[in-house]
């Protein structure tokens, strides 16, 4: 075999190298995948003790936003925006009120807001999971800290959507009063509630 020309050993050079550029650029350039959240399959619901003798419940829905996840970078991401018209407690009634001045006060707050800040995964499964996810919840003028535990999160294929969907179930309790939600708190409702989040996202 004829030994090769300077220009030929030059040439070998500078495409073994731009393969190795290529290949560090790809892995450099791994993110996250971005997933649009899903109206349909996303809401935020709310239950409170009514004096002791029964638990009031309503919910959010239209919520609209993004989520970001990397199961193998383990990290994540994810920003919702509620609208607080959406609020349904299967009274109209009693939704009137709540969007009043006395709690929500939807006409001078018309949305709330959750911005994750840290994403937590359990680290005694092979499969990385997701446990809970910190964020700030922006509601009634107000912005606090709260750390929502995930019950489930799951990926798949939607055949419907014919695209990659995430989604699970959060909880937390809060105290409704650091938001300024504070109404007959100091007649027996108590200031804490449970709030149940669900959310789907599909991939762009």
């Amino acid at each position: 075999m004829p030994p090769l020309s300077s220009d030929q050993v030059l040439f070998d050079w500078r495409k073994s190298l731009g393969a190795l550029l290529l290949i560090v650029g790809c892995v450099g350039s791994s993110h996250a995948a971005t997933y649009n959240i899903e109206p349909t399959h996303t809401n935020a619901r709310f239950a409170i003790d009514h004096f002791k003798t029964s638990t009031n419940t309503g919910g959010f829905y239209n919520i609209t936003g993004q989520l970001q996840y990397d199961p193998k970078a383990k990290t994540g991401n994810v920003s919702l925006v509620i609208p607080i018209n959406s609020l349904n407690t299967g009274n109209k009634e009693f939704d009137i009120t709540l969007k009043s001045s006395d709690f929500f006060d939807m006409e001078q707050f018309p949305l709330a807001n959750f911005e994750s800040t840290q994403w937590y995964f359990a680290t005694d499964q092979a499969s990385p999971k997701v446990a809970r996810v910190d964020g700030k919840l922006t509601l009634h003028g107000e912005t606090h800290p709260i750390t929502l535990t995930a019950t489930k999160f799951n990926c798949y294929f939607s055949p419907i959507l014919r695209k990659s969907v995430c989604g699970g179930d959060f909880t937390t309790v809060i105290d409704r009063t650091k938001w300024g939600l504070s109404k007959y708190s100091l007649l027996g409702i108590t200031k804490y509630l449970t709030l149940n989040i669900q959310v789907e996202a599909a991939k762009q």
